[in-house]
Protein backbone atom coordinates (compact mmCIF):
# COMPACT_ATOMS: atom_id res chain seq x y z
CA UNK A 1 0.00 0.00 0.00
CA UNK A 2 2.66 2.62 0.73
CA UNK A 3 4.49 1.09 -2.40
CA UNK A 4 1.39 2.24 -4.46
CA UNK A 5 1.26 5.63 -2.84
CA UNK A 6 4.59 6.46 -2.94
CA UNK A 7 3.78 5.56 -7.15
CA UNK A 8 0.88 7.93 -7.59
CA UNK A 9 3.03 10.49 -5.58
CA UNK A 10 5.90 10.14 -7.97
CA UNK A 11 3.57 10.22 -11.01
CA UNK A 12 1.73 13.24 -9.72
CA UNK A 13 4.92 14.93 -9.48
CA UNK A 14 5.90 14.41 -12.95
CA UNK A 15 2.13 15.43 -13.97
CA UNK A 16 0.26 12.13 -14.91
CA UNK A 17 -1.90 10.77 -12.76
CA UNK A 18 -1.88 7.38 -10.93
CA UNK A 19 -1.94 3.84 -12.47
CA UNK A 20 -5.13 2.78 -13.61
CA UNK A 21 -6.69 6.13 -14.57
CA UNK A 22 -5.78 5.38 -18.39
CA UNK A 23 -7.03 8.79 -20.24
CA UNK A 24 -10.33 8.54 -21.42
CA UNK A 25 -11.19 7.60 -25.11
CA UNK A 26 -12.45 10.03 -27.20
CA UNK A 27 -16.33 10.72 -28.28
CA UNK A 28 -15.63 13.52 -30.04
CA UNK A 29 -14.82 12.49 -33.96
CA UNK A 30 -16.52 10.09 -35.78
CA UNK A 31 -13.39 7.36 -36.17
CA UNK A 32 -13.60 9.07 -39.68
CA UNK A 33 -11.79 12.22 -38.66
CA UNK A 34 -9.21 10.68 -36.59
CA UNK A 35 -8.05 9.08 -39.60
CA UNK A 36 -8.06 12.28 -41.37
CA UNK A 37 -6.12 14.01 -38.63
CA UNK A 38 -3.90 10.32 -38.46
CA UNK A 39 -3.23 11.25 -42.03
CA UNK A 40 -2.50 14.69 -41.68
CA UNK A 41 0.09 14.07 -38.80
CA UNK A 42 1.46 11.33 -40.45
CA UNK A 43 2.22 14.05 -44.07
CA UNK A 44 3.47 16.35 -41.34
CA UNK A 45 6.17 13.84 -39.86
CA UNK A 46 7.28 13.03 -43.08
CA UNK A 47 7.69 15.89 -44.73
CA UNK A 48 9.53 17.34 -41.51
CA UNK A 49 11.70 14.75 -40.79
CA UNK A 50 12.49 14.32 -44.58
CA UNK A 51 13.19 18.48 -44.93
CA UNK A 52 15.07 18.57 -41.45
CA UNK A 53 17.43 15.54 -41.39
CA UNK A 54 18.55 17.25 -44.78
CA UNK A 55 19.52 20.19 -43.77
CA UNK A 56 21.53 18.80 -41.27
CA UNK A 57 23.36 15.90 -43.33
CA UNK A 58 23.94 18.86 -45.67
CA UNK A 59 25.15 21.46 -43.16
CA UNK A 60 27.33 18.62 -42.01
CA UNK A 61 28.73 17.59 -44.99
CA UNK A 62 29.40 20.95 -46.52
CA UNK A 63 32.13 22.67 -44.76
CA UNK A 64 31.49 25.96 -46.89
CA UNK A 65 27.94 26.15 -45.31
CA UNK A 66 29.10 26.14 -41.74
CA UNK A 67 28.94 29.52 -40.18
CA UNK A 68 27.34 30.75 -37.32
CA UNK A 69 23.99 32.03 -38.64
CA UNK A 70 23.72 28.48 -40.17
CA UNK A 71 24.55 27.15 -37.00
CA UNK A 72 21.35 28.68 -35.40
CA UNK A 73 19.59 27.18 -38.27
CA UNK A 74 20.88 23.83 -37.49
CA UNK A 75 20.27 24.16 -33.87
CA UNK A 76 16.54 24.76 -35.16
CA UNK A 77 16.58 21.95 -37.21
CA UNK A 78 17.68 19.48 -34.64
CA UNK A 79 15.24 20.82 -32.31
CA UNK A 80 12.12 20.34 -35.04
CA UNK A 81 13.25 17.00 -36.68
CA UNK A 82 13.09 15.73 -32.73
CA UNK A 83 9.82 17.56 -32.24
CA UNK A 84 8.72 15.43 -35.25
CA UNK A 85 10.00 11.90 -34.03
CA UNK A 86 8.38 12.41 -30.54
CA UNK A 87 5.59 14.91 -31.05
CA UNK A 88 4.02 14.52 -34.79
CA UNK A 89 4.77 10.82 -34.95
CA UNK A 90 3.16 10.25 -31.70
CA UNK A 91 0.08 12.07 -32.81
CA UNK A 92 -0.35 10.48 -35.74
CA UNK A 93 -0.29 7.20 -33.70
CA UNK A 94 -2.72 8.44 -31.37
CA UNK A 95 -4.97 9.80 -34.10
CA UNK A 96 -5.21 5.98 -35.99
CA UNK A 97 -6.12 4.26 -32.66
CA UNK A 98 -8.70 7.21 -32.35
CA UNK A 99 -7.36 7.32 -28.16
CA UNK A 100 -4.52 8.42 -26.13
CA UNK A 101 -4.62 4.25 -24.19
CA UNK A 102 -1.90 3.42 -26.27
CA UNK A 103 0.54 5.29 -24.97
CA UNK A 104 -0.99 5.95 -21.39
CA UNK A 105 -0.41 8.71 -18.87
CA UNK A 106 3.49 8.52 -19.17
CA UNK A 107 3.52 8.94 -22.96
CA UNK A 108 0.97 11.35 -22.87
CA UNK A 109 3.33 13.56 -20.35
CA UNK A 110 6.23 12.38 -22.09
CA UNK A 111 4.68 13.72 -25.39
CA UNK A 112 3.69 17.66 -24.20
CA UNK A 113 7.25 17.90 -22.53
CA UNK A 114 8.90 17.16 -25.99
CA UNK A 115 6.40 19.63 -27.66
CA UNK A 116 7.17 22.27 -25.25
CA UNK A 117 10.67 21.68 -25.07
CA UNK A 118 11.81 21.13 -28.86
CA UNK A 119 9.11 23.66 -29.86
CA UNK A 120 10.31 26.19 -27.25
CA UNK A 121 13.89 26.11 -28.96
CA UNK A 122 13.14 26.40 -32.54
CA UNK A 123 11.05 29.64 -31.43
CA UNK A 124 14.23 31.06 -29.52
CA UNK A 125 16.75 29.84 -32.22
CA UNK A 126 14.66 31.53 -34.91
CA UNK A 127 15.17 34.78 -32.57
CA UNK A 128 18.90 34.25 -32.05
CA UNK A 129 19.02 34.22 -36.23
CA UNK A 130 16.95 37.65 -36.13
CA UNK A 131 19.33 39.12 -33.44
CA UNK A 132 22.30 38.01 -35.67
CA UNK A 133 21.43 39.02 -39.07
CA UNK A 134 21.08 42.50 -37.15
CA UNK A 135 24.56 42.18 -35.52
CA UNK A 136 25.79 41.17 -39.08
CA UNK A 137 23.81 43.62 -41.39
CA UNK A 138 23.64 46.89 -39.21
CA UNK A 139 26.97 46.92 -37.01
CA UNK A 140 29.38 44.58 -39.44
CA UNK A 141 30.00 42.48 -36.95
CA UNK A 142 31.66 39.30 -38.72
CA UNK A 143 30.66 35.72 -39.03
CA UNK A 144 34.31 34.99 -37.55
CA UNK A 145 33.80 37.04 -34.21
CA UNK A 146 29.86 35.30 -34.36
CA UNK A 147 30.75 31.85 -33.29
CA UNK A 148 30.73 32.66 -29.72
CA UNK A 149 28.09 34.73 -29.72
CA UNK A 150 26.62 31.77 -31.63
CA UNK A 151 27.77 29.17 -28.98
CA UNK A 152 26.71 31.24 -26.43
CA UNK A 153 23.28 32.04 -27.24
CA UNK A 154 22.54 28.49 -27.81
CA UNK A 155 23.89 27.40 -25.03
CA UNK A 156 21.17 30.15 -22.90
CA UNK A 157 18.44 28.85 -25.24
CA UNK A 158 18.49 25.11 -24.70
CA UNK A 159 18.91 25.57 -20.78
CA UNK A 160 16.26 28.18 -20.56
CA UNK A 161 13.67 26.57 -22.71
CA UNK A 162 14.88 23.62 -20.48
CA UNK A 163 13.52 25.23 -17.21
CA UNK A 164 10.01 26.32 -19.11
CA UNK A 165 9.52 22.33 -20.16
CA UNK A 166 10.50 21.34 -16.77
CA UNK A 167 8.64 23.09 -14.59
CA UNK A 168 5.04 21.67 -15.70
CA UNK A 169 6.96 17.92 -14.56
CA UNK A 170 7.71 19.64 -10.67
CA UNK A 171 4.23 20.80 -10.57
CA UNK A 172 4.17 24.50 -11.83
CA UNK A 173 1.14 23.86 -14.48
CA UNK A 174 1.37 19.87 -15.87
CA UNK A 175 0.71 18.30 -19.15
CA UNK A 176 -2.02 16.60 -20.25
CA UNK A 177 -4.62 15.90 -22.84
CA UNK A 178 -5.70 18.51 -24.98
CA UNK A 179 -8.48 18.89 -27.81
CA UNK A 180 -9.85 15.86 -28.95
CA UNK A 181 -8.06 14.03 -26.41
CA UNK A 182 -5.60 12.13 -29.13
CA UNK A 183 -2.56 14.16 -28.34
CA UNK A 184 -1.04 16.04 -24.84
CA UNK A 185 0.42 19.21 -24.15
CA UNK A 186 0.31 21.99 -21.63
CA UNK A 187 -2.84 21.50 -19.31
CA UNK A 188 -5.02 24.86 -20.66
CA UNK A 189 -8.05 23.30 -19.08
CA UNK A 190 -6.99 23.78 -15.58
CA UNK A 191 -8.29 26.63 -14.06
CA UNK A 192 -5.84 27.61 -10.76
CA UNK A 193 -3.49 29.92 -9.64
CA UNK A 194 -0.54 27.78 -10.55
CA UNK A 195 -1.21 27.30 -14.49
CA UNK A 196 -2.30 31.07 -14.59
CA UNK A 197 0.76 32.45 -13.38
CA UNK A 198 2.59 29.78 -16.03
CA UNK A 199 0.49 30.42 -18.71
CA UNK A 200 1.49 34.02 -18.47
CA UNK A 201 5.21 33.63 -17.57
CA UNK A 202 5.03 31.56 -20.77
CA UNK A 203 3.52 33.85 -22.98
CA UNK A 204 5.70 36.77 -22.11
CA UNK A 205 9.09 34.81 -22.31
CA UNK A 206 8.36 32.41 -25.19
CA UNK A 207 6.15 34.77 -27.51
CA UNK A 208 6.06 38.59 -26.62
CA UNK A 209 9.82 38.39 -25.98
CA UNK A 210 10.85 36.58 -28.96
CA UNK A 211 8.06 38.35 -31.31
CA UNK A 212 9.49 41.89 -30.08
CA UNK A 213 13.47 40.84 -31.01
CA UNK A 214 11.87 39.33 -33.88
CA UNK A 215 10.27 42.70 -35.43
CA UNK A 216 13.02 44.83 -33.86
CA UNK A 217 15.56 43.22 -35.30
CA UNK A 218 13.74 42.52 -39.18
CA UNK A 219 12.93 45.88 -39.10
CA UNK A 220 16.58 47.30 -38.52
CA UNK A 221 17.66 44.98 -41.13
CA UNK A 222 15.54 46.40 -43.96
CA UNK A 223 16.31 49.57 -43.23
CA UNK A 224 19.77 49.38 -43.09
CA UNK A 225 19.77 47.52 -46.50
CA UNK A 226 17.86 50.62 -47.83
CA UNK A 227 19.62 53.70 -46.38
CA UNK A 228 23.19 51.28 -47.63
CA UNK A 229 21.48 51.08 -51.55
CA UNK A 230 20.94 54.53 -50.73
CA UNK A 231 25.09 54.98 -50.09
CA UNK A 232 25.95 52.86 -52.81
CA UNK A 233 23.63 54.78 -55.75
CA UNK A 234 25.04 58.57 -54.91
CA UNK A 235 28.89 57.13 -55.14
CA UNK A 236 27.53 55.90 -58.69
CA UNK A 237 27.34 52.08 -57.51
CA UNK A 238 24.48 50.20 -58.77
CA UNK A 239 21.29 50.17 -56.89
CA UNK A 240 19.07 46.94 -57.62
CA UNK A 241 15.65 47.38 -56.39
CA UNK A 242 14.95 44.21 -56.37
CA UNK A 243 17.23 42.95 -53.98
CA UNK A 244 15.27 45.04 -51.50
CA UNK A 245 11.90 43.57 -52.25
CA UNK A 246 13.61 40.11 -51.96
CA UNK A 247 14.73 41.09 -48.71
CA UNK A 248 11.31 42.75 -47.62
CA UNK A 249 9.60 39.40 -48.79
CA UNK A 250 11.83 37.55 -46.91
CA UNK A 251 11.53 39.25 -43.80
CA UNK A 252 7.62 39.18 -44.33
CA UNK A 253 7.81 35.56 -45.20
CA UNK A 254 9.85 34.53 -41.90
CA UNK A 255 7.91 36.87 -39.43
CA UNK A 256 4.58 35.33 -41.12
CA UNK A 257 5.48 32.43 -40.54
CA UNK A 258 6.27 32.60 -36.85
CA UNK A 259 3.16 33.96 -36.35
CA UNK A 260 1.09 31.59 -38.29
CA UNK A 261 2.52 28.81 -36.12
CA UNK A 262 2.47 30.40 -32.71
CA UNK A 263 -0.30 33.39 -32.84
CA UNK A 264 -3.12 30.59 -32.05
CA UNK A 265 -1.22 29.11 -29.67
CA UNK A 266 -0.93 32.38 -27.73
CA UNK A 267 -4.30 33.41 -27.79
CA UNK A 268 -5.56 30.09 -26.94
CA UNK A 269 -3.46 30.66 -23.27
CA UNK A 270 -4.62 33.78 -23.01
CA UNK A 271 -8.60 33.19 -23.64
CA UNK A 272 -8.05 30.56 -20.38
CA UNK A 273 -5.72 33.18 -18.26
CA UNK A 274 -8.10 36.52 -18.93
CA UNK A 275 -11.57 35.05 -19.50
CA UNK A 276 -11.16 31.52 -17.06
CA UNK A 277 -15.17 30.84 -17.53
CA UNK A 278 -15.07 30.36 -21.12
CA UNK A 279 -16.03 27.28 -21.95
CA UNK A 280 -13.22 26.20 -25.22
CA UNK A 281 -14.99 23.29 -27.84
CA UNK A 282 -12.38 20.33 -27.61
CA UNK A 283 -12.03 21.05 -31.43
CA UNK A 284 -10.94 24.89 -31.07
CA UNK A 285 -8.35 23.62 -28.41
CA UNK A 286 -7.14 21.12 -31.04
CA UNK A 287 -6.34 23.26 -33.66
CA UNK A 288 -3.45 25.59 -32.35
CA UNK A 289 -1.36 22.63 -31.22
CA UNK A 290 -1.94 21.48 -35.16
CA UNK A 291 -1.00 24.91 -36.47
CA UNK A 292 2.29 24.64 -34.19
CA UNK A 293 3.41 21.59 -35.58
CA UNK A 294 3.62 22.65 -38.83
CA UNK A 295 6.50 24.76 -38.15
CA UNK A 296 9.15 22.01 -39.13
CA UNK A 297 7.43 21.58 -42.28
CA UNK A 298 8.27 25.39 -43.36
CA UNK A 299 11.15 26.51 -41.28
CA UNK A 300 13.66 24.42 -43.61
CA UNK A 301 12.13 25.95 -46.78
CA UNK A 302 12.14 29.44 -45.49
CA UNK A 303 15.85 29.11 -43.86
CA UNK A 304 17.64 26.99 -45.73
CA UNK A 305 15.95 25.68 -49.11
CA UNK A 306 15.45 29.30 -50.34
CA UNK A 307 19.64 30.16 -50.01
CA UNK A 308 21.44 29.77 -52.89
CA UNK A 309 24.55 27.97 -52.00
CA UNK A 310 22.60 25.60 -50.02
CA UNK A 311 20.65 24.72 -53.32
CA UNK A 312 23.93 24.00 -55.33
CA UNK A 313 25.18 21.99 -52.12
CA UNK A 314 21.56 20.05 -52.20
CA UNK A 315 21.09 19.24 -56.07
CA UNK A 316 24.88 17.29 -55.54
CA UNK A 317 24.20 16.09 -52.21
CA UNK A 318 20.86 14.38 -52.99
CA UNK A 319 22.07 13.55 -56.60
CA UNK A 320 25.55 11.85 -55.22
CA UNK A 321 27.55 14.44 -57.39
CA UNK A 322 25.70 13.33 -60.62
CA UNK A 323 24.51 16.91 -61.30
CA UNK A 324 26.47 19.90 -60.40
CA UNK A 325 24.99 23.92 -60.34
CA UNK A 326 27.06 26.34 -60.84
CA UNK A 327 28.53 27.40 -57.19
CA UNK A 328 27.05 31.43 -57.35
CA UNK A 329 28.19 34.71 -55.08
CA UNK A 330 27.23 33.82 -51.83
CA UNK A 331 27.54 34.68 -48.69
CA UNK A 332 29.16 31.96 -46.93
CA UNK A 333 25.89 29.58 -46.89
CA UNK A 334 23.65 32.19 -44.93
CA UNK A 335 20.02 33.25 -46.05
CA UNK A 336 21.63 36.90 -47.58
CA UNK A 337 19.94 40.17 -46.45
CA UNK A 338 22.64 42.04 -47.57
CA UNK A 339 22.35 44.66 -50.17
CA UNK A 340 24.72 43.61 -54.01
CA UNK A 341 27.56 45.55 -54.19
CA UNK A 342 28.27 47.39 -57.77
CA UNK A 343 29.92 44.60 -59.87
CA UNK A 344 33.13 43.78 -60.21
CA UNK A 345 33.82 45.37 -56.16
CA UNK A 346 33.54 43.31 -53.02
CA UNK A 347 32.51 46.32 -50.66
CA UNK A 348 31.11 50.06 -51.45
CA UNK A 349 33.31 51.87 -54.50
CA UNK A 350 35.55 54.60 -53.13
CA UNK A 351 33.62 57.90 -53.83
CA UNK A 352 34.71 59.46 -57.22
CA UNK A 353 38.05 61.60 -57.09
CA UNK A 354 37.17 65.57 -57.35
CA UNK A 355 37.51 67.33 -60.43
CA UNK A 356 40.46 69.04 -60.47
CA UNK A 357 40.50 72.93 -59.60
CA UNK A 358 40.07 75.31 -62.55
CA UNK A 359 42.39 77.70 -63.39
CA UNK A 360 41.92 81.42 -63.14
CA UNK A 361 41.30 82.59 -66.36
CA UNK A 362 42.25 85.90 -67.80
CA UNK A 363 40.32 87.14 -70.61
CA UNK A 364 41.50 89.28 -73.10
CA UNK A 365 41.38 92.78 -72.88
Amino acid sequence: MQEQSSSSTALAVFGATPPGSTPPGPTIFPPAGYTVLATLMFLNASFSIVNNALVIAITCRYPSLRNPLNALILSMSVSDLLMSLFGTTVAAVTNLHGSLRHIGHAGCVFQGFTVNYFGCVSLWSLTLLAYERRLVVTHGCSLRGGWSRARRGLAFVWTFCLVWAVAPLLGWSAYGPEGVQTSCSLAWERRSLSNYTYLVGYFLSCFAVPVSIIIFSYGNVLCSLHTLNKKIERVGGHRDPREEVRAAVMVLAMVGAFMACWLPYTLLALCVVLAPGTHIPPLVATLPMYFAKTSPIYNPIIYFFLNRQFRVCAVEFVTCGAVRLNEPDGDGGSVSLAPTPPPGATELPAPPPPPPPRRNQVSPA
